[in-house]
């Protein structure tokens, strides 16, 4: 069976590149195309027509090569999220969704502003959602990009499923250079796994509709572990064996272990954490990071993101409950 209209309508109205016709032509492409077919709903030749508008993007691989994750250190990379107009407009966020993000705390328990933090750190709560072509995105890293190919023909397979079961048209969806799509940036596998129709209109939509994106977040979370209860508190920590910071982003610790290192903390003796370094404004700072942390690092593998996050909805808190924001420009 042929792709469905809605993969074709718009490659039936344009020419093919000199570069999109070499995806197809390849060999790795072509036997991408026959195991993608096996699962019986696609064809080798439907597929193939898909890639002929697939566009190599040098500036994909570029992106992906530094992330800010990987190239920057605390005390700069919290300049890009926590600033004073991120939290100015999450409080209208939460204002105006206020109905979604309380039915998502009680359906899915996870804080509002943790689902308004994860979506305004990355989009802007909508505002900046991608400007990618996902299928350029996903076919340039699946295929020319062999440091992770593995994993990006496995979500260009997700995608081609995803856009058939929503009925999408494959060349017109844009997103981020890793190919994450929505308010919530959602990879296409995650995308079919944790999206949800929030809204009860039929669709799941968190390409362009903030509720869908609210309960798919929260979703997320909720299918990832997260509990009432911390998720990061600062301590003092100068004189601790360094070699006990940074171990895993999974808790590598407990609290009892750090009180019998010195640390004092507010928690129970048994609970799991994840002690950590950072390079703050004014030098070295410490945090012990509970499991809702972790939870955090699942939706991106990166301490520097969750704390993003985590301070982030801090600020949001504080906001919403009529306090100064602190330093937060």
């Amino acid at each position: 069976m042929f792709l469905r209209i809605t993969l074709l309508v718009v490659l039936m109205t344009h020419g093919f590149s000199a570069l999109a016709e070499n995806y197809a032509d390849r060999d790795d492409v072509r036997e991408f195309a026959d195991e993608l077919a096996e699962l019986g709903s696609f064809t080798p030749s439907g597929i193939l027509t898909v890639f002929r508008k697939a566009e190599y993007k040098q500036n994909i691989i570029d992106a992906i090569s530094r992330p800010a994750e990987r190239t920057l250190e605390w005390d700069e990379y919290q300049d890009i999220f926590l600033t004073r107009s991120r939290v100015s407009d999450g409080r209208k966020f939460m204002e105006t969704h206020q109905k979604a993000l309380s039915r998502a705390r009680k359906q899915f328990g996870v804080p509002p502003v943790i689902i308004t933090a994860v979506i305004g750190v990355e989009t802007m709560y909508g505002r900046y959602r991608g400007n990618y072509r996902v299928l350029d995105a996903l076919t340039t890293l699946a295929f020319d990009y062999p440091r992770r190919a593995s994993f990006f023909r496995k979500e260009l397979r997700e995608f081609f499923i995803l856009v058939q079961e929503e009925k999408q048209v494959i060349t017109e969806l844009k997103g981020s250079y890793a190919g994450a799509m929505g308010y919530g940036q959602f990879i296409p596998s995650s995308y079919r796994r944790y999206a949800v129709d929030f809204d009860d209109d039929g669709v799941r939509d968190i390409w362009d509709n903030p509720v869908d994106a609210i309960g798919s977040v929260a979703n997320y979370f909720s299918e990832h572990g997260w509990q009432e209860g911390q998720i990061a508190v600062q301590i003092e920590a100068d004189d601790i064996e360094e070699s006990v910071f940074n171990v895993s982003l999974r808790p590598s610790s407990t609290v009892g272990e750090m009180r019998t290192l010195g640390v004092k903390v507010n928690a129970e003796p048994e609970a799991s954490v994840s002690p950590m370094k950072l390079l703050g404004k004014e030098g070295a700072e410490y945090w012990l990071g509970f499991n809702n942390f972790y939870v955090i690092t699942r939706y991106n593998h990166s301490k520097l993101y969750a704390m993003a996050v985590f301070q982030l909805s801090e600020a949001l808190r504080d906001s919403l409950n009529d306090q100064i924001v602190g330093s937060y420009r």
